[in-house]
């Protein structure tokens, strides 16, 4: 009995070996990569994981957005590491857990990291944290900016990158230009072709009173050639404004994971906002007939996407002097064209819901709380959507 009694804890003993040694060779097989440092930045981004407590590979389609995003890199103080990247107000910088930058408005950067290096601090593997508060970083500006020439002996050494905003009046200054001179040459032909429609629209004593050109432009066809030509008008100017000042638009989630387009193409994404633009302005017709038709109120979407069209297509005339201002005075007082910015933006789009529906109100009481549930789902709730992603973000 005890002979059988030892055999049998022997074989149980060696059992469980067996399974300790499987479950540890199977442990080693699923770890995770190392994460080697490299000389400059790639993109490969590494995010906390709360479960594991480890940084691991950010995946876009599979990890939700974060607000703090790393990289090992290879730093030394000796060895320039130019970066350059498009930043919001309050994007920051560590290296190693240690505060090195911070943005303190929203602009493009270039920055040399080997100089943000904390003094005393030894070169070699060190950690990259780009951290933003309230927003999720734009990943896809950071880049690798070429390292200057080496100076030739005699010739004084070139002054390092700074952490300043690059100046943004040079970047596509041409490009801007010839879109306003496209612009300017379109309102001068559409004027000259369709003279009587044209003052009809842009009629600045009708527009908050009841004159006989407002109302008659109520009763009038929306879809016309005439107003086509505006909207494709108002929608360049528009984009172009997105482009000029409001260059980190492009980080938003959902418009970067469906048009990924490079900071560097302008002319394209131009192009692009363009289309947005004029889709979403032509789409919200197909939008108010389904809200009208589930709030019963089909009669009243004719006269509201009028209003709408002549409200954006005349304070759209505007737009192009911000550019104009942006040209002017971008590198002298940016914060001062932002605001400027940001003010035309904001009135344009508050503007044209309070002109609707002060027209809505002209043929219906907004009193009624059917009526004005009505006007919250297809103008306010929009309105509140397009003034976070526009002016509140920047």
């Amino acid at each position: 009995m005890v002979v059988r009694y030892a055999r049998l804890r022997a074989f149980l003993l060696l059992l469980g070996l067996i399974l300790c040694s499987g479950q540890a060779t199977w442990a080693v097989e699923y770890r995770p990569l190392p994460t080697a440092p490299r000389g400059g930045l790639t993109s490969d981004w590494l995010i906390h994981g709360e479960q594991t407590n480890r940084l691991v590979l950010y995946l876009p389609d599979y990890h939700t957005p974060a607000h703090a995003y790393y990289q090992w890199l290879t730093i030394r103080p000796s060895k320039p590491l130019p970066i350059s990247f498009t930043a919001r107000q309050g994007l920051s910088l560590f290296i190693d857990n240690r505060l090195v930058f911070t943005a303190r408005t929203p602009a493009s950067y270039t920055v040399d990291l080997a100089q943000l290096l904390p003094a005393g601090v030894a070169g070699g593997s060190h950690l990259l944290c780009v951290w933003q508060g309230e927003a999720t970083p734009n990943l896809a500006s950071f880049s690798n900016v070429a390292s200057s020439p080496v100076t030739p002996k005699g010739k004084p050494a070139a002054t390092p990158l700074l952490a300043q905003p690059r100046p943004r009046g040079h970047q596509g200054q041409t490009v801007f230009l010839c879109f306003l001179l496209v612009i300017g040459l379109a309102y001068g032909g559409i004027r000259a072709t369709y003279q009587p429609g044209f003052a009809r629209i842009y009629q600045v004593e009708g527009l908050w009173g009841k004159a006989a050109a407002e109302q008659d432009f109520l009763t009038k066809p929306t879809i016309t050639w005439l107003n086509l030509g505006l909207v494709l008008i108002f929608s360049l100017s528009f984009a172009l404004l997105l482009v000029a000042i409001h260059t980190n638009i492009q980080s938003i989630v959902i418009l970067r994971r469906l048009f990924d387009v490079p900071e560097s193409a302008i002319v394209l994404r131009v192009l692009l906002y363009t289309g947005l633009i004029a889709g979403f302005v032509i789409g919200k017709y197909l939008f108010l007939e389904l809200m009208g038709y589930i709030f019963d109120v089909t009669d009243l979407v004719m006269v509201q996407y009028r209003e709408f069209i002549r409200t954006i297509l005349f304070m759209g005339l505007f737009l192009p002097l911000v550019i104009f201002l942006y040209l002017g005075l971008n590198q002298r007082l940016p914060e001062t064209v932002l605001w400027v910015s940001n003010g035309v933006v904001s009135l344009l789009l508050i503007g044209s819901v309070i002109r609707v529906a002060r027209t809505l109100h002209s043929r219906a009481s907004l009193l009624n709380l059917h009526l004005f549930s009505y006007l919250c789902a297809t103008e306010v709730i929009p309105l509140v959507i397009l003034l976070k992603l526009i002016v509140f973000t920047y």
